[in-house]
């Protein structure tokens, strides 16, 4: 990655580490099949079972099961399709590859709503599992990919089990930047990338507690029957040699919140009607999402990286079209202030100096842009 750049968009995806990267390399000239029987099979076996053992570790895991998939959103689609259910409620801000596996599961589907500051309501929450048919599938991320506001997971899985129902957790974004600690979580499955941490994309895997009964999407002998093909033997090493490394990666992303505050600390000072969404709910050390109204998100995109800074729009994105964010719009944003929202993310390479170079650049963009208007609360 260019060394120029100020990287502050690590929720999408994370540089590589040069520990992954030696793993792939190696991985990939060791060649064999992981499902052959010689010695250069074998060894690929071998690969692939310590880095499940990793990634279990990593996890605080111990006695659960890992089958590796394509991503996070794969391992998304493997739970909600594949976990027993007559319905299923989902989280009304969860990442769309949940809310397309719902959808596409033909289940009647009820949404969970958050509170303004992005948190699920407990209290909906009693009474959509005594309404819904059953069994139940729960759905609910532990940390949002936008706002970072962190899930009372550990409160749900209790609520689901008091009412016979089953609960994935997407802890994609979470995995890495907070300790995990999956049976402590309580929930039944739980969904990880490799490029969230350190690893490679195009890997990620679906984590279950022993004795979950699960339907596979892809049928074939591989990955304990739940995902056939050959497995990715490249990304599964560099997943495993990331997932290695979790302990520093997270030491590394919790010194991140100083610096995350101290740059929303110059960005209110600077325009007071600046919204921090979440700004009152645990969050993910590393993540800020604010709108300022007037100030549109690609606007201040395409700003910031003239000014040799990479963040995101707090909307979502697909096939290069900005629509208004549903996570933004469960919270309460209008469609302006949810259209005004930008996403800051630290990640295990960034410097102190990146959230001050990003403060330098977004305020003197905003004081460029003044005359258009009077600055006003964005929420």
């Amino acid at each position: 990655m260019n060394t120029d750049i100020a990287y502050l968009d690590h929720n999408a995806t994370t540089p590589i580490r040069p520990e992954a990267l030696a793993a792939m390399v190696a991985a990939a000239e060791a060649g064999g099949n992981p499902s052959s029987v010689h010695r250069a099979g074998r060894a690929a076996r071998r690969l692939v079972e310590d880095a499940r053992a990793a990634v279990l570790s990593a996890l605080g895991a111990g006695g659960a099961d890992v089958v590796f998939t394509s991503g996070g959103s794969e391992a998304n689609h493997l739970a909600l399709r594949g976990l027993p259910a007559a319905s299923l409620i989902v989280g009304d801000i969860e990442h769309e590859s949940v809310r397309a596996a719902a959808q596409a599961r033909g289940l009647p589907v009820f949404i969970l709503p958050v509170t303004r500051d992005g948190v699920a309501d407990l209290a909906a929450l009693e009474r959509l599992l005594g309404e819904a048919p059953k069994p139940v599938l729960v759905a609910v991320m532990l940390a949002n990919n936008e706002t970072g506001v962190i899930q009372p997971i550990t409160e749900i899985a209790a609520a689901a089990r008091r009412h016979g129902a089953r609960l994935h957790c997407d802890a994609v974004q979470a995995f890495g930047k907070i300790p995990l600690d999956f049976a402590a979580l309580g929930a039944d499955s739980a969904s990880v990338s490799a490029h969230k941490i350190g690893g490679p994309p195009g890997v990620g895997a679906l984590v279950l507690a022993s004795g979950s009964e699960i339907a596979p999407l892809v049928a074939g002998g591989q990955e304990r029957g739940l995902r056939g093909g050959t497995e990715n033997l490249p990304g599964i090493a560099g997943f495993g040699a990331a997932a290695e490394l979790i302990g520093d990666t997270t030491a590394r992303l919790q010194a991140t919140r100083a610096w995350r505050d101290g740059l929303e600390a110059r960005l209110k000072a600077a325009m007071p009607g600046l919204v921090v969404w979440g700004e009152n709910a645990p969050r993910l050390p590393n993540t800020s999402c604010v709108s300022l109204a007037g100030q549109k998100s690609e606007t201040q995109v395409i700003a910031m990286d003239l000014a040799g800074i990479a963040i995101s729009a707090g909307a979502a994105c697909s096939s290069g079209k900005v629509q208004a964010s549903h996570v933004l719009g469960a919270m309460g944003a209008t469609e302006a202030a949810a259209t005004a929202a930008i996403r800051i993310s630290f990640g295990w390479n960034s410097k102190a100096a990146d959230g001050e170079r990003m403060a330098d650049a977004w305020t003197t963009f905003v004081a460029r842009s003044a005359g258009s208007g009077p600055a006003r609360a964005a929420a």
